[in-house]
């Protein structure tokens, strides 16, 4: 079968790379047509347009390369539709994965399915018009979505999650390192794959963090960045080294980490190293304010949303900055008061999130639904 993904970020391309490894173990035939990354080009099949070109993130740089989303989004119906593949797949990515959702729902016959579904429980719930409209299928890698589509009377599938998947293929691949380096333990910093998310973020996280004397300091740098871009957010006087490709390996050798929102919380949860969350946002007390009254969710890392408790300490909008950091970095190395506390509730998140497989758990449902269609049933 022909099948299409489209993924606009690094986290994206991984979780896309691993499920077209599953899905060509129940498809020998498979055939691959993407917008994403390195991996997904690694598994084979034709790159049609790389996630660098789509990732904008926020208002202004969304509207300075308006031209570009629109013309991508353009380019990106009329490949489908030349192609007539025999899915779409979305990997997260809503903001253009829903566009093209109801472009393909309105225009052909080709089924819709949505991997790592929209997160609108935290925020643009209306969404759900859209996805009950356009996606034929969705399928969940968080175990509290399952409830929360439910009582939109949208029946989902809940796979299990691929990070477990990735980190545990990483951990069978590789042997671990010395956790420290001329005698020195390792902070990780993982400041974001955006450049809006670096600018404002990774400059705070090296000043708190550089105060740790004992530590070395290491940016684990997000593929689509560049070391120019990283080193311009250094602080001057400040040591710190930046490895690229190497996320979990950098994660693996650090006492403890800071870490901004997103996939990398959970990445670095299960692979049991204690974290701080760090989100700066400007206009930080405005956006406190809106979070409590627009923001659907307690949390903005997944860490403590599939805990559903504080398991990692959230420094957010204007509680991001330098004296926090320092403060709660304290409590997570050894001798911290929060270290084994949050070393022990990660324990039960990875229960709750259960064991490996999701890939092919999804590529596997994925494919028997295609095939029932085919045959009618």
């Amino acid at each position: 079968m022909k099948y299409y993904l489209i993924a606009g970020e690094a986290s994206g391309d991984l979780h896309a790379s691993n499920l077209m490894k599953s899905l060509k173990k129940y498809d020998k035939d498979a055939d691959f047509r993407f917008y994403g990354g390195e991996k997904m080009e690694a598994v084979g099949g034709t790159l049609v347009k790389h996630y660098r070109e789509l990732a904008y993130m926020g208002f202004i740089p969304v509207l300075l390369h308006l031209n570009t989303i629109l013309k991508n989004m353009r380019q990106c119906k009329q490949d489908i539709t030349a192609w007539q593949p025999d899915v779409v797949i979305l990997v997260d990515y809503p903001g253009f994965n829903l566009e093209i959702a109801q472009y393909v729902k309105s225009n052909t016959n080709i089924p819709v399915f949505y991997y790592i579904s929209p997160k609108i429980w935290a925020w643009k719930e209306y969404r759900i018009k859209n996805i009950k409209r356009d996606v034929d299928e969705l399928f969940s890698i968080l175990p509290f979505e399952v409830e929360f589509f439910k009582k939109h009377n949208y029946p989902i599938h809940y796979v299990g999650n691929p990070c477990v998947d990735a980190v545990k293929n990483h951990l069978d691949s590789t042997t671990n390192q010395n956790t420290a380096k001329d005698g020195k333990p390792t902070i990780a910093l993982l400041a974001g794959s955006r450049k809006q998310e670096i600018k404002d973020n990774l400059a705070k996280m090296l000043r708190a963090a550089s105060t740790f004397t004992d530590y070395r300091l290491v940016i684990a740098g997000a593929p689509s960045i560049s070391e120019d871009y990283y080193r311009k957010h250094i602080p001057q006087g400040i040591d710190v080294e930046i490895e690229f490709g190497k996320t979990y390996d950098v994660l693996r050798q650090s006492t403890a980490a800071l870490v901004t929102s997103g996939t990398a919380t959970l990445e670095t949860a299960i692979l049991r190293i204690p974290q701080v969350v760090c989100y700066y946002i400007a206009c930080g007390k405005l956006i406190s304010f809106l979070r409590k009254h627009l923001l659907k969710v307690p949390y903005i890392s997944l860490v403590n949303l599939v805990a559903n408790k504080e398991v990692v300490t959230e420094l957010v909008a204007d509680q991001m900055n330098e004296e926090n950091i320092k403060r709660e970095l304290a409590m997570i190395l050894p001798g911290g008061s929060k270290r084994q506390v949050m070393l022990d509730e990660y324990e039960e998140m990875n229960r709750i999130l259960g064991g490996a497989g999701a890939s092919e758990r999804a590529a596997k449902a994925m494919i028997d639904i295609l095939n029932s269609k085919q045959h009618g049933i």
